[in-house]
């Protein structure tokens, strides 16, 4: 019962974000006492168990959560938007992530679609672990960036119009829709596409609209499987929610050293997957 007691409370650190002073005032125990069982509790980290053979349909992303160097991966069941797995200090674009991919496919996990930020790394390890399985771009990365490339204002006939696609790009619901969408695109590509193509211009702004039209070129065969899968997401929204309410949570806690945080995010993954 005391060892219960105990990982009640540390799962309240975990879970809610609760300082030792916060604790002591809610359990009357001292600080002292609840560090040692926060302490204990992190060198003990928990084993994953939940059963991944059952989900299909995933979003994939990672986030920074300290700068550049503390980065947290998340894999979540897209259709009902809880987390399946996770771990701390898995890169995108490193071996790390091969790694991590591995090990998912060893516990059972056969996706048949995966949501993306697009990360060029990404994709390439998410198709050589499982080649079978869609991959669809997430619209509102795209969106975002593309926004941003064309600037709020944009001066050029060009930009204006390819802004407008942009912002047309999440309403996209249904087969007749996304046709229209694909056939405004193209029609621009024809006017406009070949002559950014080819100009030789390297200016700041210029530059950034090639960047805008390439990430639609580059995105356009993967942007629409959400339509012909049912339960695939079009956005990772789902999974950028539970990083916002993870990042708050783990700055509470920043005072901890290097291995202590390494504990506290495998362990808040282990409570929090569903």
């Amino acid at each position: 019962m005391r060892r219960r007691r105990q990982r009640i409370w540390f799962e309240r650190w975990v879970r809610e974000g609760y300082s030792l002073r916060q604790l002591s005032q809610q359990s009357g125990l001292p600080r002292i006492t609840l560090r040692r069982i926060v302490h204990h509790w992190l060198a003990h980290p928990p084993q994953p168990t939940l059963e991944l053979s059952l989900h299909r349909h995933l979003i994939v992303d990672s986030t920074y959560l300290r700068g550049r160097r503390a980065v947290v991966t998340v894999v979540m069941n897209a259709r009902t938007n809880t987390a399946v797995a996770g771990s701390y200090g898995v890169h995108e674009a490193a071996g790390s992530m091969q790694r991590f991919c591995a090990q998912l496919a060893q516990r059972g996990l056969r996706p048949t679609g995966i949501t993306t930020d697009g990360s060029p790394a990404l994709v390439r390890y998410l198709r050589a672990q499982w080649p079978d399985a869609v991959l669809q771009r997430c619209l509102v990365h795209l969106q975002r960036q593309g926004l941003s490339w064309c600037r709020q204002r944009p001066t050029r006939a060009d930009a204006q119009q390819l802004r407008r696609l942009f912002r047309a790009l999440i309403p996209v619901c249904s087969r007749q829709a996304r046709d229209r969408w694909i056939e405004r695109f193209v029609a621009w590509e024809q006017h406009y596409g070949w002559r950014i193509d080819l100009c030789p211009e390297r200016g700041w702004v210029f530059s950034d609209l090639k960047r805008a039209r390439s990430s639609v070129v580059n995105a356009l065969a993967d942007m629409f499987h959400y339509l012909d899968h049912p339960g695939l997401a079009s956005t990772s929204n789902g999974l950028e929610g539970y990083f916002s309410r993870l990042k708050p949570k783990y700055r509470q806690h920043r005072g901890l050293s290097r291995r202590h945080r390494q504990a506290y995010i495998h362990w808040y993954l282990h409570l929090c997957l569903t």
